[in-house]
């Protein structure tokens, strides 16, 4: 099937589906709530830390980081939450495994923060 959508009309629509996968993780992962919290506090800070320009870029993209990959992880609940609540080897792993990433994200950013902030 070949979408009727291209170019101008294509971003609009992109961007509306964007802004409503926003809108849902706000309204219904309380992680992704907590998590852009944080981001309001770290990025202004980042902003106002005497550092290079560089430091900044890597501050700030660490916590997008923690941002995208939550997202993810929370497309991939959904995903399996949909296809059945009774437990499923598989559909624990892939939530496991996508907890996984959010966990190694937070630690990226903790990492990055204390690297440029201490040292």
């Amino acid at each position: 099937m070949i979408s009727k959508n291209k170019g101008f009309s294509r971003l609009v629509k992109a961007s509306i589906y964007s802004y409503r996968g926003f809108i849902a993780a706000f309204r219904n992962e309380a992680a992704f709530r907590q998590e852009l919290l944080l981001a309001v506090v770290l990025i202004p800070l980042a902003f106002w830390l005497d550092v290079t320009s560089l430091e900044r870029v890597v501050m700030v993209t660490a916590v997008v980081m923690v941002l995208i990959v939550e997202l993810l992880n929370s497309a991939i609940e959904s995903v399996v939450d949909r296809v059945g609540y009774e437990h499923h080897e598989l559909a624990g792993r892939a939530k496991d495994i996508a907890s996984a990433a959010v966990l190694l994200s937070v630690c990226l950013l903790v990492f990055v923060w204390i690297s440029v902030v201490f040292f």
